[in-house]
């Protein structure tokens, strides 16, 4: 799977490669140069606020194409002093001499865009550029049963990760995968993006559809794997799972792990089951691989629940990336 790009920006000339970066990724998924022109102004802006203001931080940068459309986003991630998100929107506002319309801008040329940031613990910040594709119906199209965002990164070294993740809509339903190859490199890569090809085409519930993929995983060099079917008119999650993918449900008042059977699918699993699980209306749903820690917590982080699912993912993998592989986080909540 093709990874985030990941750029760390702590001075000027490091906001010009995030700007080039970005609009060089733009430009690949054939995205037209308006779009591209507002992307490169969009990670402009970021960056000069991540050196200017926060001191360092990073811009992640993904795009994902569907047959509905492109959706590209940035999130700006920094652990510097906060802000307050809301004066900073203001046009006019600055807090370093500059005309202060950076964020505003932001705001303006994204399709959707969300912040947060708490004193002495630093800002994410998500935009995102939604583009339908030309034979969708209109830019609702876009519109799911349930919000998502996926971030995944490459290990230390590495161009592609092994940790590969896909979505699937149907019927106001939700089902969701995320696979880590073993190891990392084109190897893990391979079998990460073999589950997804079977997952694309599998009909069934969660464990069904690992017990078939699993055989047929044999000739790749093995994945852990996890999916989870949300339904958001039921109020429940089904899940199931072979390896360390852990699954998380939390919310003001509840985290619950969603438990896993050991094993790897295609070398050796035991039998799989469905497990079922209340989804309540404002709990939000976490997987992720084992780049991640998996002793993270969220509870002192107020507020954070209540944003798109990018800003909570990048807020995760800020504090809590392990460091040494590839690391995938999705994370999904009623829309």
């Amino acid at each position: 799977m093709v990874p985030h790009l990941d750029i760390a920006v702590s001075e000027q000339s490091q906001v010009g490669e995030a700007r080039r970066a970005a609009s060089r990724l733009a430009t690949d998924h054939e995205l037209d140069e308006t779009v591209v022109g507002r992307i490169a102004i969009i990670a402009t802006e970021l960056g000069n606020n991540l050196w200017r203001h926060a001191g360092r931080g990073r811009l992640l940068v993904g795009c994902r194409r569907t047959d509905a459309g492109c959706r590209f986003e940035m999130l700006s991630i920094d652990g510097g002093p906060g802000m307050d998100v809301a004066r900073c929107l203001r046009d006019g506002y600055s807090s370093g001499g500059t005309p202060g319309t950076g964020l505003g801008a932001v705001q303006r040329l994204s399709t959707d865009f969300s912040a947060f940031s708490a004193p002495g613990q630093g800002t994410v910040i998500l935009s995102r550029t939604w583009v339908p594709a030309a034979n969708a119906a209109s830019a609702g199209a876009q519109r799911a049963p349930v919000a998502f965002a996926g971030i995944c990164l490459a290990a230390p070294g590495e161009i592609v990760s092994g940790d590969a993740w896909d979505i699937r809509l149907h019927a106001g339903k939700a089902a969701v995968v995320v696979a880590d190859g073993l190891g990392h490199g084109p190897s893990a890569a391979d079998a990460a993006a073999e589950m997804l090809r079977l997952f694309a085409a599998a009909q069934g519930s969660p464990a069904a559809i690992l017990e078939r993929a699993h055989p047929l995983m044999r000739g790749t060099r093995g994945a852990a794997v996890a999916i989870a079917e949300l339904d958001p008119a039921a109020g429940t999650v089904t899940y199931a799972g072979a390896g360390n993918i852990a699954g998380r449900m939390i919310s003001g008042v509840e985290d619950r792990s969603m438990m896993s059977q050991h094993g790897t699918l295609g070398v050796q699993i035991r039998k799989l089951q469905d497990v079922a699980y209340a989804w309540s209306d404002h709990a939000v749903v976490v997987l992720h691989s084992d780049g991640l820690a998996t002793r993270w917590s969220l509870a002192e982080v107020g507020g954070i629940l209540q944003c798109d699912p990018a800003v909570i993912a990048g807020w995760l993998l800020r504090d809590h990336t392990r460091g040494h592989d590839d690391v995938t986080v999705v994370v999904l909540k009623r829309d």
